[in-house]
């Protein structure tokens, strides 16, 4: 067992918080608190989501028990609910943007200065198209164009291209796939429960999703 733990890990992933109002993505503060006093409890390895892809494709060893946490979408509950309390707990965390909410400046969405105020902060961000994509319905133009159009805007606001994806509602195809490893990106995550694995396939890794009636302990 000691070897499949060396090369697996379990990814968390949220979407909102205190947002009672959406109970089928949201995670009450309630239960990110105890979340958090569970990852805190010295059982688990908490690391960034880039490290656990990065030691999975170079076959190193990975902590017993390790866990990364994902935030998809870019909700505003993220900058003043998850991120002071993940914060104070030092564990690190990824969020994946979509960057056409950020764009609209919607009121429950971050907005680039929080943003670039978490990555400064040492906060990673991934790719999560611009607009929501549902991507095995979209033509490869157009999953193409979001991809790069996405691109262009992490890159002028942010600085950098991420090298982490999230597939909009955790679903693609074989040509999706295709093409999120084409466009260089080093991982792809959808959202369907399962632990990862250094054998399975990088570009669509399992996370298990919280919301309020799938996250007690």
């Amino acid at each position: 067992t000691s070897t499949l733990a060396a090369s697996s890990a379990s990814v968390i992933m949220y979407h909102r918080f205190g947002e009672a109002e959406f109970p089928s993505t949201n995670t009450s503060i309630e239960q990110l608190n105890k979340h958090i006093t569970e990852l805190t409890s010295n059982q688990y390895t908490v690391l960034p989501l880039e490290k656990i892809v990065v030691k999975l494709k170079s076959g190193q060893a990975l902590p017993n028990r390790t866990v990364g946490i994902s935030i998809d979408d870019g909700y505003k509950s993220i900058y003043t609910i998850a991120w002071p309390r993940l914060k104070a707990a030092n564990l690190p965390f990824t969020v994946f943007l979509a960057t056409g909410h950020i764009d609209r400046r919607s009121s429950s969405h971050l907005n680039w200065d929080q943003i670039r105020e978490m990555r400064d902060a040492g906060v990673d961000f991934g790719h999560h198209t611009v607009s929501h994509l549902h991507m095995p319905k979209a033509s490869a133009p157009r999953i193409a164009k979001e991809i790069a159009d996405a691109h262009g805007r992490l890159e002028t606001e942010l600085g950098f291209r991420p090298k982490l994806f999230a597939y909009p509602y955790g679903e693609a195809s074989l040509s999706v796939a295709a093409a999120i490893k084409a466009a260089g990106f080093s991982a792809a995550f959808g959202q369907h429960s399962g632990v990862i694995g250094s054998t399975g396939d990088m570009y669509f890794l399992p996370r298990f999703a919280m919301n309020e009636t799938y996250g007690d302990l």
